[in-house]
């Protein structure tokens, strides 16, 4: 797996991080939140109002995936 990731996809505070190991592709899910001193952190927690851009993230990381697998 390299450090750079292969794609990204936000909506909201939530964002589908695509890894590429050699076509063997993974994702991370995660959420964005400020902590009470003002830093920006990411969690794998999600609330109920998550849900539907966790989906859209989810379904975009798919989509982008399938498309690599033609380009080969």
């Amino acid at each position: 797996m390299t450090n750079t990731p292969a794609q990204k996809f936000k909506i909201g505070l939530v964002t589908a991080t695509i890894w590429d190991n050699d076509g063997f592709f993974s994702i991370d899910l995660s959420r964005s939140y400020k902590t009470d001193t003002g830093e920006w952190r990411n969690t794998n927690s999600f609330h109920h109002s998550d849900l539907l851009n966790l989906a859209k993230c989810a379904e975009r990381a798919e989509i982008w995936i399938g498309r690599q697998s033609f380009s080969k």
